[in-house]
């Protein structure tokens, strides 16, 4: 048998502590780290209780931060934030406030530049396969459906 290490609840809460002071994390990182470190469930629920009550698990936090850093760094659309946030199981009223921290103005002008950049960047001589490539690069970010035909058939023509 292999020896594997054992955590103390007051060991894990300080490993815990670390963890969520390096990077905001989601609630659902947070149980699988702890998981991951074999601790039980009763465990489990007193430390992220401690972890929610000293301010290092924040979900609006996480949220804001998961929104910015996606929308600025990967050029994600409100869908592509929206279903990832979801799988990280964010509530909803957590995600609508993150994604209003994005100006109309911001997300538009980003959209804009994003999709010209990479019309740019396809290389097809056939038109109607530039088009696709570009609707199907825009939908796969999560870009809104009515936002990409617009800006691809406005490209094309």
């Amino acid at each position: 048998m292999y020896n594997r290490k054992t955590y103390t609840v007051e060991e894990a809460t300080l490993k815990l502590e670390q963890y969520c002071a390096y990077q905001e994390r989601c609630h659902q990182e947070v149980r699988q780290k702890l998981q991951h470190m074999h601790m039980i469930p009763e465990a489990i629920e007193i430390i992220i209780g401690h972890l929610i009550e000293h301010n290092f698990l924040n979900e609006q936090r996480f949220a804001k931060a998961f929104v910015s850093g996606k929308f600025t760094i990967k050029k994600w659309g409100r869908r592509r934030l929206t279903l990832e946030l979801k799988k990280r199981d964010i509530s909803k009223i957590a995600i609508k406030e993150a994604l209003a921290t994005i100006s109309e103005s911001t997300y538009l002008n980003t959209f804009h530049e994003l999709a010209e950049k990479r019309f740019e960047k396809i290389r097809e001589s056939d038109p109607y396969k530039k088009k696709k490539k570009l609707i199907d690069y825009l939908l796969y970010r999560g870009w809104e459906s009515h936002l990409v035909y617009e800006k691809a058939y406005e490209l094309i023509q």
